[in-house]
């Protein structure tokens, strides 16, 4: 076993006891990958950094029916999603608009690989990215950066498997399209 799954388990056991450090260390070591993970699906960075302390208080609450300690952290990605998810059902029934669709904000960390962050051609996919379809959007940020294969994501957006295939299709291809017209 490694030091830092060693570390992670004592850290939530801690947690456990409601030790306000051991959280701080937890926090500390996530908040930035969740808060990517909801900024990618909700796209308003305030509302991300929200939905992150929100998975994070609901990971606290709920730490005891964690049944292995090292999945801390798929486990604390999946309440992140499922609550970025919520949220998104939410602002597309109510046709809101995120603010950072509106502003033309660069944003320097798009949740990618460190190494390729600063790539033209993964800031002008994830730029694209952003213009597509909602859905399209959506259904292409939880297979390709998030790793989640067609069964998690029908759950994830509640539709059928041969919806989120046709979907997932259709994305990259008016993904693939609009890449062609920028080159």
């Amino acid at each position: 076993m490694t030091s830092t799954n060693q570390d992670i388990e004592q850290l939530l056991l801690l947690c456990q006891s409601r030790d306000q450090r051991a959280q701080l260390e937890v926090y500390n070591r996530y908040n930035k990958a969740m808060y990517n993970t909801a900024l990618r699906i909700v796209k308003d960075s305030f509302k991300a950094e929200d939905i992150m302390q929100e998975s994070f208080l609901t990971a606290f609450t709920k730490l005891n029916t964690l049944e292995d300690s090292k999945l801390f952290g798929a486990w604390l990605k999946r309440i992140v999603v499922n609550n970025s998810i919520a949220h998104y059902n939410k602002a597309t029934k109510r046709h809101e608009i995120a603010l950072d669709a509106v502003m033309y904000k660069v944003e320097n960390d798009n949740g990618i690989d460190e190494s390729n962050q600063n790539s033209d051609k993964v800031k002008q996919i994830m730029g694209v990215m952003k213009t597509l379809k909602p859905n399209y959007s959506l259904g292409l940020s939880l297979h390709l950066i998030e790793g989640y294969d067609y069964e998690e994501i029908c759950e994830i957006m509640d539709i059928s498997y041969a919806n989120c295939r046709t979907m997932i299709s259709r994305a990259k291809e008016s993904l693939r399209k609009k890449l062609m017209q920028t080159a």
